[in-house]
């Protein structure tokens, strides 16, 4: 691996590998990912701490903006103004919004531009995927219009007004009198956040909304309020993401995740997390106690620091939080939620070190802070029981493994017809990777993106039934993960499954008229809390659902990435339900109901309907 060149397999021969069946051209690309990761070049890590430098930058030169901070040097007497605190969710919300935090760049096979963000939003004729189209008034269709645009600037005004504001509203603290920014200032950000997240979720998504936009909702409470509410929703989101992280497959994300660090530079250590290298790549015991211990963590600390009034007490668990998040930052997990470890950081810093004597009982109004915060952790409780129906970010299974994920297979004439017909500015990770590193290269990376999903216990699903959804020429289909698919034609992609699913299916077909058997598509979506099946579903673009049934995460998570050619599915037992065209992200789907034509005759044979799911091979 070299500064600008990635790092490869030795003594790998690219033509003779090329000529193998999918699992077995994935199969050492594993083995190299369990010593390597993605052998990323040191290039692209440097634009990454180029962007965080950017982005701290941005952040204090805001804060520095407000008429009463100091300079830099003497930031020790003004760090914990209130002014401090909203700045830096408002420039976070902004700065996620125009696409530069989550899903930016090369470790989210994103070159070429290595931004989507405020280039798809602000171009009409992109795709966009309402939230309720079918129950909200003007929000129909999936064609960005003149008033989405209009909209996404004003919601970047919105950002910016109270960004460029001075703290001139006076308030209450504990310890006399305050500055806090206008609630004039904030009222259309308020507003414009969810606003656009009914013409387009992706953009309430991409705007980290269960994070900032409650934050920025706390601070039309008064002060002592703000911070106590901001205070509870930093421990939801922690006690959230530990929550998610209670199953059998959390592990093997650890162990993909600390592979892949590049300060993870001891190779003997990486083949530790895996149980037998090259052999065995399910996660070992070391990974196994890695990922528990880190739950554990996150579920005991914030505690402490939510209860705890001794500041000695709070001290260490806030040095342990800080830590938790360096270690994450450190990892650079695929997805890049850089810019949010660093305002975790800064946030447990603020509040509960820097705030340490604003305790629970000192709110003056705990039922508006109830108010609040009761429906957040209502969505994450059903959430996690019913997880299709939830965003897993709204959700806050942050990075536990467990998202809705699909496998689009196309063929030739498919790729054409969305290169023709959909609007958009790069094209499949694949053909980007061809303009930097020519084909040979670009194949072998496109794979890797391959081996990061088969690495996850999901992965086993999604190529266990891949034969079943494309049939017996699923080798000669165009294979690629619905994540780029989404990030290719809406302009960002963080792992949620759910925006390319049936609707992002609906919209393509509707541009490109696809025949019969043209996009085969697996959608597996995530594991309810408590139980040990994810519900999948097969999807022709032109016909519409032709299989569903479940996988057993148990039966998953015992498979090697390249061994999933036996492994168990189970049918659903009744006719299969109409297709669904919309998944919305906001609350429960709504269901269309659509036909199947006579051409799902091309589809690979019905279900069963035996009296009980019967464990099938392919």
């Amino acid at each position: 691996m070299g500064f600008l060149s990635p790092k490869l397999p030795r003594c790998f021969d690219v033509q003779l590998w090329h000529l193998k069946p999918r699992l077995e051209r994935i199969q050492p690309l594993t083995q190299h990912w369990a010593e390597s990761g993605f052998g990323t070049p040191w290039a692209v890590y440097l634009v990454y701490l180029v962007k965080l430098v950017g982005y701290v930058s941005g952040g204090l030169w805001f804060i520095q903006t407000t008429p009463g901070i100091g300079p830099l040097s003497e930031i020790a007497g003004w760090w914990t103004e209130p002014v401090v605190f909203q700045k830096a969710v408002l420039w976070t919300l902004l700065f996620e919004v125009l696409g530069f935090g989550c899903g930016f760049g090369p470790l989210t096979l994103r070159f070429l531009p290595p931004v989507g963000g405020f280039l798809y939003w602000l171009r009409p004729g992109t795709v966009r995927l309402p939230a309720w189209p079918d129950r909200v008034p003007l929000t129909r269709g999936t064609t960005r219009t003149p008033l989405d645009v209009v909209l996404y600037l004003g919601l970047l005004a919105a950002a910016g007004w109270p960004l460029l504001s001075p703290a001139e509203h006076l308030d209450a603290g504990l310890f006399g009198q305050v500055h806090t920014l206008s609630p004039d200032t904030l009222i259309p950000l308020a507003i414009l956040v969810p606003l656009i997240g009914l013409r387009d979720k992706t953009i309430f998504l991409a705007a980290r909304a269960e994070h900032y936009w409650i934050a920025l909702l706390a601070f039309f409470f008064p002060f002592l309020d703000m911070i106590i509410a901001a205070k509870i929703l930093l421990v939801l989101l922690w006690w959230g993401a530990a929550a998610s992280k209670l199953n059998k497959h959390f592990p093997f994300v650890v162990s993909v995740m600390l592979s892949n660090s590049p300060l993870m530079a001891v190779k003997a250590f990486k083949r530790r997390l895996f149980r037998s290298f090259p052999d065995d790549l399910r996660p070992s015991l070391l990974a196994r106690m890695l990922a528990h211990g880190g739950t554990a963590v996150e579920f005991a600390v914030p505690l402490v620091l939510l209860l705890s009034t001794d500041r000695r007490l709070t001290a260490v668990a806030v040095a342990a939080m800080v830590l938790f998040h360096l270690h994450i930052l450190s990892a650079f997990p695929m997805g890049m939620p850089l810019e949010w470890n660093v305002f975790m950081i800064f946030s447990v810093s603020y509040l509960f070190w820097g705030y340490q004597p604003y305790q629970l009982p000192a709110a003056t109004l705990p039922g508006l802070i109830a108010l609040l915060l009761v429906p957040v952790l209502a969505v994450v409780v059903a959430g996690n029981l019913w997880p299709e129906r939830f965003s897993f970010l709204l959700s806050m299974r942050y990075y536990a493994g467990n998202w809705a994920t699909s496998l689009w297979a196309l063929r030739p004439s498919a790729l054409s017809k969305i290169d023709e017909h959909v609007v958009k500015y790069s094209g499949f990770p694949k053909a980007q990777l061809r303009r930097l590193y020519g084909e040979q290269v670009a194949e072998v990376l496109a794979h890797k993106g391959f081996v990061f999903r088969a690495m996850h216990h999901h992965g086993r699903g999604l190529f266990g039934l891949l034969p079943r959804a494309a049939g017996a020429e699923h080798e000669s289909y165009f294979v690629v993960d619905g994540e780029f698919v989404a990030g290719a034609v809406l302009g960002w992609n963080f792992g949620e499954g759910h925006l390319h699913n049936e609707q992002l299916i609906g919209a393509l077909a509707e541009r490109c008229g696809f025949e019969p058997g043209e996009v085969r598509v697996v959608l597996l979506e995530s594991q309810p809390f408590g139980s040990d099946r994810q519900q999948y579903r097969l999807v022709d673009a032109a016909t519409g659902e032709f299989e569903r049934g479940h996988l057993l995460v148990s039966d998953m998570v015992s498979r090697q990435p390249w061994e999933v050619d036996d492994l168990p599915r189970y049918p659903a037992v009744t006719p299969s339900p109409p297709v669904r065209v919309a998944t919305p992200h906001l609350g429960p789907r709504r269901h269309s109901r659509r036909r199947l034509t006579a051409a799902a005759a091309a589809a690979p044979s019905p279900a069963r309907t035996d009296p009980e799911p019967v464990a099938q091979t392919h």
